[in-house]
């Protein structure tokens, strides 16, 4: 509907403005940047609430480099506790990376950090701390940079779009709240009354979940009941706006930065070109819906040929809430807001035990702690369970996108757009577990928390490894390894798409192909903040032969 009707809207996006014009992000450009990490109020939905803010702003200013330049960043810290900036994707001496005690000391109180490293890359990147839960209380920013040459997938006009999870709640307070009661946001549980009457699940599922007294519904740890979904930092209810003319081909840079949140991306009305997937090209693959791992970013190619307005939907993935905005020919147009749709339930393929439902679970061990699966694992009350058949996940659509009626990207359909850098078969093979009790809330690789790993996973400089991460746990995993990139195996040969982010499912497993070429200590975990706060992080050493 056009500006000027009126809208049944939910209510969690209800008292919505005439629009917020884009563009609302500042930028900055050039050699030499000057960034100022301080505290800052914030408005969202109408309500105000303090924030870690760079150069005064949630999110931080869009950093605009070009590749082949030399960049100069000099960052002061105005807080009273250290902090850090951390240049997500982005390929650069191990001591600029921006780790508090694995690559840098961090950026005392009242401190300035100079970084400064050459740009090697070009696309759509972001920055945020690595500092506590800084990330979570607005410290994070876009980066765009453009190529030397012609753009490979040419545009009329751009936007960037920050995606991300906001709350009033201290993040300290969040971490707690899950410790001392993990289901203490998750307000979709299914009821003893709801399993024995039969909704949602059939018979034996049902039965196979209470025997493994594992909730089906626990797909998020914080959900709506905490969060308020942003767009650039603005509200459902602020309804934030891109604008375009009739005809443009828009390129949407579409970046996840929020804390806790994976979102699934739409558009009623339009399909979706995705030409770049963390920041790097990919063949054009056209698509209705996309699932946006924390921390990863895609580029996006739409053509709106109507004089019309559209909602950009961006819906959690336990669909407790979504992050809403606008494109539109003109500020102040509205679209209609589609409605939430049903929650989502795991099913016995996210417990790892794909082909296995009708199995008297019941009488298995909770723990399902069989050393023989999974040898290197160290076991312990920090893990759940190991899954026992892990399957390859990667053609998925992700948790609950599988019946939505249309197409959704799965990492099978990425294609890088030129061939790999490196099309050497890998010298050895590695297996690591992505391990978790939430019952406890306890995270880690291997059954080990990062706290407690002696040392860190080594590799000789230009080795070439390939790296199966297996989910041992209910809860999907977004992997980042800092200072490279890497291929996904998904049979696409010296086209595999090239990634630093990864989305493993649960109960899924995923393999990539590693080249070892930057030299240092280099922080490798999982995205969601509060699980790697909580231990699933580990070091990965590169060096000299």
């Amino acid at each position: 509907m056009l500006a000027g009707g009126a809208l049944a809207l939910p209510a969690w996006a209800q008292r919505v403005s005439p629009g917020l014009e884009a563009p609302t992000l500042s930028s900055v450009s050039g050699t030499d940047i000057k960034l100022d990490i301080g505290h800052a109020m914030v408005s969202v939905d109408g309500r105000t609430t303090h924030a870690v803010a760079v150069n005064g702003s949630v999110p931080g200013p869009l950093l605009r480099l070009r590749e082949g330049q030399n960049v100069r960043l000099t960052v002061s810290n105005h807080l009273d506790e250290d902090s850090s900036i951390h240049w997500h994707g982005l390929l650069l001496p191990a001591q600029f990376d921006g780790v508090p005690g694995v690559s840098f000391p961090g950026i005392k109180p009242q401190s300035t950090f100079v970084y400064e490293f050459p740009i090697r890359q070009s696309g759509t990147y972001w920055y945020h701390s690595h500092s506590g839960l800084q990330e979570m209380m607005g410290h994070y920013g876009p980066i765009v940079i453009d190529p030397a040459g012609a753009d490979r997938a040419p545009y009329d006009r751009e936007h960037v779009l920050v995606l991300s999870d906001h709350s009033v709640t201290h993040p300290h307070s969040i971490y707690r709240n899950l410790k001392l009661q993990p289901g203490y946001y998750n307000e979709q549980k299914q009821t003893l009354a709801g399993l024995l009457a039969g909704k949602d699940q059939p018979a034996g599922e049902r039965l196979d979940w209470a025997g493994m007294r594992m909730d089906p519904t626990d797909i998020s740890d914080a959900t709506a009941t905490t969060f308020t979904y942003v767009v650039n930092g603005y509200g459902p209810a602020d309804n934030w706006t891109a604008l375009f003319k009739p005809g443009e081909r828009v390129r949407l840079r579409v970046i996840n930065a929020a804390g806790m949140t994976i979102f699934n991306l739409r558009i009623p009305g339009l399909a979706l070109t995705v030409v770049g997937a963390d920041g790097l090209d990919v063949q054009p693959v056209t698509v209705d819906e996309l699932q946006i791992a924390v921390a990863e970013t895609y580029d996006i190619i739409v053509t709106p040929t109507a004089d019309t307005a559209y909602t950009i939907v961006a819906e959690t993935i336990d669909r407790s809430g979504m992050a809403r905005a606008t494109l539109a020919p003109r500020p102040g147009m509205v679209a209609p807001v589609p409605p939430l749709r049903a929650r989502p339930l795991l099913t016995m393929t996210d417990m790892g035990m794909g082909g296995m439902a009708g199995m008297d679970h019941g009488s298995m061990d909770h723990d399902m702690r069989d050393g023989s699966i999974a040898p290197q694992v160290k076991m312990g009350p920090g893990v759940q369970m190991i899954s026992p058949m892990p399957t390859d996940r990667t053609g998925e659509p992700g948790t609950g996108l599988t019946d939505v009626g249309h197409k959704v990207l799965t990492y099978r359909d990425l294609k890088a757009a030129a061939p790999n850098p490196d099309t050497r078969a890998p010298s050895r093979a590695m297996e690591l577990h992505l391990t978790g009790n939430m019952e406890r809330y306890m995270w880690s690789f291997d059954g080990v928390a990062f706290t407690d790993a002696r040392h860190p996973i080594p590799f000789i400089e230009g080795e070439r490894v390939r790296i199966t991460l297996v989910n041992d746990t209910m809860m999907n995993h977004p992997i980042h390894l800092h200072g490279h990139f890497f291929e996904l195996v998904t049979g696409h040969g010296d086209h595999a798409p090239r990634k630093h982010t990864v989305n493993v499912q649960p109960g899924g497993l995923v393999s990539f192909d590693f080249t070892a070429d930057a030299l240092g200590d280099w922080a490798f975990h999982c995205h969601m903040l509060l699980h790697m706060h909580a231990g699933m992080m580990r070091i990965v050493s590169v060096r000299p032969a």
